[in-house]
């Protein structure tokens, strides 16, 4: 599914809006580098990640996202080999968005808190 957003760097001075595809799968955000660049995000810090193509390390700045009208600044991988971005679950958590499985459009949920 695809979903129109905005990116942007940490104060959001500078902003894109384009289409993004939302990934249930993927935990993170994903960025190809040349947005990255764009944008001016700047690395804090290296993951591991689980892709198509194997287990690779890469860079993890943070970046403005804003998708249905929601926003937060949250943490997000760049990519060299993609050319979209993909949403990843933790971004719409996040943003406190579900995809609804019968319409395949994003919703308001809450977010989940487990006491013992």
């Amino acid at each position: 599914m695809f979903a129109r957003y905005k990116i942007g760097n940490e104060d959001a001075s500078r902003i894109i809006e384009t289409k993004a595809l939302l990934d249930m799968g993927a935990t993170l955000t994903a960025i190809p580098r040349q947005i990255t660049s764009h944008l001016g995000l700047k690395p804090r810090g290296m993951s591991w990640v689980g892709t198509g193509a194997g287990i690779m390390e890469v860079e993890r700045p943070r970046a403005y996202i804003e998708i249905v009208g929601k926003s937060k600044v949250v943490p997000v991988l760049v990519s060299d080999t993609m050319d979209k971005v993909l949403i990843g679950l933790t971004t719409l958590e996040v943003l406190e968005l579900e995809v609804d499985p019968v319409t395949g459009k994003l919703k308001e949920r809450a977010l989940l808190l487990y006491l013992d």
